[in-house]
This record gives structure tokens, C-alpha cells and sequence, in this order.
């Protein structure tokens, strides 16, 4: 026996499970104000069915007030009845409390942890399966996938006030008012003792990119600093629905994974700024520039470099990170469903995000000078490896057929060859800009003067900062 069952039109089965379980399951907290047959019950399996009883009663008046939305609730209280009447043992597919979310009888605390939906709810690896299985149709219907999004450095960047530099606190009277945060990107959040920037077009990143994906929040915050983020960036509660995943709810420690996630792993695309936080799901990840606009973000990351804040600046609404990604969500989602396929055609998301990855160098022949150490090897350098995973040819000799030289050093004979043979000559800032960027950069902008101008201002930030 099961709790996922066919979806509804209008929701997916996981959707359902949270809504329903939320629901059924909340009195948990407070059993002590349930009322009990006597102690005359022949056994506790009637007790758990007088209890079950109860809260699907409770249930279908809750769904009676709230109208059809919540119908595929009631197909989860018919299977708690089913459970609770019919003479075949029960699989016990999840619990709360050490309690079957079925039958009600107690039972070995096994699974994964659930937590976002409810704080003590585990659900077996098999039951997590059949529900990503039975949210097939449903998705192919809305023609759906999953995008697991980071909060910090990625949607937005949150500081703590006493961390904000003397030239910051101009900030403090462009600040926009919680009563209503749909219009704002700037937010004092006193009791938190914290203040919040939105990324530049992250609203209407959210809004084009809900049609396309079912979305969750993934963030290394805890819970609370997770729903209140939540709350800034979805105030009428549309795009997340209650997946709001925070480090309070993850399996391992330091580490995002998609098993808490009921999409199927080639359906679910991850948006974060830290490769190392999902090393089991490194083909699902779209790494992403970090925002930094406050100087702590900076300093984090040990950058020498100024801030957006301090420089009074901040990324571009139309040609920024985030519409960027926009792109290359809209093309891989475009892939998945092009020609009628999707999810019955067998089609997996990591591998046509490889295909448009390696669309961003194509057709560049790259040779590195004096960027690697001199006894490495340099396939191994992963510079080549994301040089080639942009679809960018890589190569250790000079030939006709090479467009572009990545050197440090204007002095070396590779790039004196490149000068003379007319082909581009760029820094290594050039692949790592596409690699963040996903789209092939201007080379005028990363040339070797650039990189000698820029090392000239992070020395002058010192001597400003030491001063």
C-alpha cells in the first residue's frame, strides 16, 4: 500500500502528501487532547483506528471549508480508511513520530527524513520512488521540472548590520518596508539584527521560470532565516508551495542532496554558487557567479576587491547573472519537451545541460601558456577540463587552426606567436567568466592589460584598506 497515487490535474502527488500530512498528522503535537475509546478496546490497533477515524472526519471538514483544491487530500484520507478496514498488512511506506502515516501502529523510525514538510516525518526510500514515479504524468501534463535554488550569493546576499562598513550605511535609509515586499529588493530585517539585497531581476526570474519548473529552496541557513528569505522573495506563497529545504532538514552534514528532493534526479535542475556543496549531483548543477554586494560577502570570500555596495552599484536587470541562467533554463527545458518527448522519451536533464554547456566555447581552439605548474599535467588542471566541457578544443602546441592563447605573461613565446599570427590573447578570467556566465565573453575584455590593470587596483584597495 501506498500514499502516492495518480495526481489530480491541478497538483502533484508530493504537493499532496505535504498538504494531506500536514492535515492529518499536525495533532500528533498534541495527542494528549485526543479523546480515547475505553480501556474496554480489545487492542491498540483499535485504538489507532478510532484515531485514524477521527482525524479523516476532521479532515473532510477542513476540505469541505477550503473547496476542490485540496480533493487529492481526500484520496490520501480514503487510503488511511482503507488502511485502517482492510485485513492485509499494511507497508507501513512512512511515519511521524514512530507512527505509521497509515495504519497508525508503531512502528521503526527507517527512511528519509522529511522534515521540511514535518518536523518528525520519515518516508522509506521505496515510497519516496513511487511518489516521484506517480508525479510523471503531471508533470509531463504541465510540462514541469524541478530547479532546486540556493538562497545566499545566489537570489540574494545578507549581511549581519554590525558586519556593514561605514560607507555602507547610506544603505540604511534605502531600505523597503516588510508590510509589503513585493516592490522592494532592500530589507532591514531588525530582528534578525540582519539586512537583505535581492539580486537584480530575481522576481522576474521566479515568475518566468514557475511555469517552466516545480521549485524548491535548498539553502545551508537554518529554518528560520530559510522561510523568512522564503517570504522576501515569494510573499504570496506561489512559486514554493512549502519546499523550503534548510541545513536543519538535509541528511548530511555540510552537504545539499537531491534525496529529499521527490523529483527524479534527471528531471531536476540545481541553481547554487558552491560546486562542493553537492558532490553526488555536480551534472545537475548550474554554478552561478556569487552576488556580492555587501563588503562582508567580499571579505568571506577573501576578495580584494570592493563590493557593489560600496561601489554604489549593482548587476544589470535585462544582461545580469540570473537572466543569464534564464536562457539557459528556457533552452534545457525547451530540449527536454521539443517534438512531443519529456519524460517517456527517456530524456535526462544532465545530459542535455552538457549539450548546451558545450555550445558556449564551440568552435574555440585553445592553448594555455605558462598557466599550469610546469610538472602537472595539464588535462588534469581543471581550467582544461571546463575549457572543454564549454565545447572549447584544448591543446598543449601552437597550429594554423588555434583562435586563442591563455597566458598570464605577455613574454612568452606562445603569445608573442599569437601576436604575430593575429589570434586572440586573453587571460584565464575569459574561460572563467563563460564558465559562470555560459555565454562566450568579448576577449577585448579579458586581454593581458586588463589582468595587469586589475592587479594594480587590488594593490591600491590594500594600501587604501592597510591605510
Amino acid at each position: 500500500m501506498s500514499v502516492a497515487s495518480d495526481s489530480p490535474v491541478h497538483s502533484s502527488s508530493s504537493d499532496d502528501l505535504a498538504a494531506f500530512l500536514e492535515t492529518e498528522l499536525e495533532s500528533d503535537s498534541d495527542s494528549s487532547s485526543e479523546s480515547f475509546p475505553s480501556e474496554e478496546a480489545e487492542d491498540d490497533t483499535e485504538v489507532a483506528n478510532h484515531r485514524l477515524k477521527k482525524r479523516k472526519l476532521e479532515h473532510l471538514e477542513t476540505v469541505e471549508e477550503e473547496g476542490v483544491e485540496n480533493v487529492a487530500s481526500v484520496t490520501f484520507s480514503e487510503e488511511i480508511s482503507e488502511a485502517s478496514s482492510s485485513k492485509r498488512p499494511c507497508d507501513h511506506p512512512g511515519s511521524i513520530k514512530q507512527i505509521c502515516i497509515l495504519c497508525g501502529e508503531p512502528v521503526e523510525q527507517t527512511g528519509v527524513p522529511l522534515r521540511y514538510m514535518h518536523q518528525d516525518m520519515w518516508i522509506h526510500q521505496e515510497e519516496i520512488s513511487r511518489i516521484r514515479d506517480s508525479d510523471i504524468k503531471f508533470l509531463q501534463r504541465q510540462r514541469k521540472l524541478c530547479l532546486v535554488l540556493d538562497l545566499d550569493h545566489t537570489l540574494l546576499n545578507t549581511t549581519v548590520l554590525r558586519d556593514l562598513k561605514p560607507e555602507e550605511d547610506y544603505l540604511k535609509s534605502h531600505t523597503h518596508s516588510l508590510q509589503d515586499v513585493s516592490g522592494g529588493d532592500l530589507f532591514m530585517l531588525d530582528f534578525m539584527n540582519m539586512m537583505t539585497k535581492l539580486r537584480p531581476f530575481v522576481r522576474s526570474f521566479l515568475k518566468e521560470a514557475s511555469e517552466m519548473f516545480v521549485m524548491y529552496i535548498y539553502t545551508m541557513g537554518d529554518r528560520d532565516y530559510a522561510r523568512k528569505m522564503a517570504e522576501l522573495l515569494d510573499p504570496k506563497g506561489e512559486y514554493f508551495s512549502g519546499r523550503i529545504i534548510s541545513r536543519d532538514d538535509g541528511t548530511v552534514k555540510h552537504q545539499k542532496s537531491l534525496d529529499v528532493v521527490l523529483g527524479q534526479e534527471s528531471s531536476v535542475l540545481i541553481l547554487d554558487d558552491t560546486e562542493n556543496a553537492w558532490p553526488s549531483h555536480k551534472d545537475n548543477l548550474i554554478v552561478i557567479e556569487r552576488y556580492h554586494f555587501f563588503a562582508s560577502s567580499c571579505r568571506q570570500f577573501e576578495h580584494k576587491y570592493q563590493s557593489l555596495s560600496q561601489l554604489k552599484s549593482d548587476e544589470s536587470e535585462p544582461d545580469g547573472v540570473l537572466a543569464t541562467v534564464l536562457k539557459v533554463l528556457k533552452q534545457t527545458h525547451s530540449l527536454f519537451f521539443e517534438d512531443g518527448g519529456g519524460y517517456t522519451s527517456g530524456r535526462d536533464v544532465r545530459t542535455l545541460l552538457k549539450q548546451v554547456r558545450k555550445q558556449v566555447l564551440e568552435g574555440c581552439k585553445v592553448v594555455f601558456s605558462r598557466v599550469f605548474p610546469t610538472k602537472s599535467e595539464p588535462k588534469d588542471h581543471p581550467l582544461w577540463r571546463i575549457a572543454e566541457g564549454l565545447g572549447a578544443t584544448c591543446a598543449t602546441e601552437v597550429d594554423a587552426s588555434v583562435t586563442h592563447v591563455v597566458a598570464m605573461d605577455v613574454g612568452t613565446e606562445k603569445v608573442r606567436w599569437a601576436i604575430r599570427e593575429k589570434k586572440f590573447v586573453v587571460n584565464r578570467g575569459w574561460i572563467d567568466a563563460a564558465h559562470y556566465l555560459w555565454k562566450k565573453q568579448p576577449e577585448e575584455n579579458f586581454g593581458l592589460e586588463q589582468l595587469k590593470k586589475t592587479e594594480t587596483e587590488v594593490k591600491n584597495d590594500d594600501v587604501t584598506l592597510e591605510n
